[in-house]
């Protein structure tokens, strides 16, 4: 049995579907660690023509999707009654590491994603999460839901294989809510752009240092707001303190 179920109200399922069974999330499905599921509302409508839009009372432009297949499709999925229901929108609370975090800990997740120009208000009484990727619009809520599907999935014990490596990621409590530094393989010199050689010289202590100055010195120059809330110690704030006296 996974350990969480990702459940995805989709007109496009395919779009979900196709993603899910590749790379990283396809592996952890391959491992039965996850699970994910579509359904396409129009196999819920009632109407001969499977309509699942129609235009705004009031008038205005473009099509809204309309309450019945929704809420159908919704009670007719077999998950925890007290699970998770996102609304994949522009208006929603942007997606942040710790929203994945939190849902990461469900063992359903089901995701409406949302076409045309929106809903009809009455199919956000089902959400308990309205969710936005950022200030901007698309085409449909397909992105977003595989946004949060990966996000969430990669965080699932077993999917993404190594845990040191998702413990040192830029915005991951274990990298205390740092960007994560500067990597590198071989070879050790690729058109004249060289290795630091503190990475190859086998002193790891040193190694590990210059790997939390160099997230704290990108954190400053790309995320400084992201400081405010980092954990830090008295050895980072001097480092901090240097590198903005010669930023000045």
């Amino acid at each position: 049995m996974p350990e969480i179920t990702f459940h995805v109200i989709t007109l496009f399922p395919e779009l979900i579907d196709s993603y899910c069974r590749t790379s990283i999330i396809g592996r952890g499905a391959k491992a039965g660690k996850i699970a994910c599921r579509s359904y396409n509302p129009r196999e819920y409508c009632q109407d001969k023509y499977r309509k699942v839009d129609d235009t705004p009372y009031g008038g205005g432009a473009g099509m809204v999707m309309k309450p019945e297949p929704i809420f159908a499709c919704l009670e007719a999925i077999e998950r925890k009654p007290d699970s998770p229901v996102i609304i994949t929108s522009p208006q929603g609370k942007p997606f942040q590491q710790s929203d994945a975090e939190e849902l990461a800990k469900m063992t359903d997740i089901t995701i409406i994603c949302g076409h045309y120009e929106g809903f009809d208000e009455r199919i956000h009484s089902l959400a308990t999460h309205e969710i936005s990727l950022g200030d901007f619009v698309i085409t449909g809520g397909e992105l977003a839901a595989l946004v949060i599907v990966d996000a969430v999935g990669r965080l699932i014990p077993g999917v993404l294989g190594q845990s040191l490596s998702l413990h040192q990621e830029s915005f991951n409590e274990g990298n205390d809510g740092l960007l994560e530094g500067p990597q590198y393989t071989k070879p050790p010199v690729f058109r004249d752009m060289e290795v630091p050689e503190i990475l190859r010289n086998g002193d790891h202590k040193k190694i590990n240092r210059w790997r939390r100055e160099q997230a704290l010195k990108r954190t400053l120059e790309r995320r400084p707001d992201l400081l405010n809330k980092a954990k830090l110690n008295a050895q980072d704030l001097n480092f901090l303190k240097k590198l903005q006296e010669g930023l000045q």
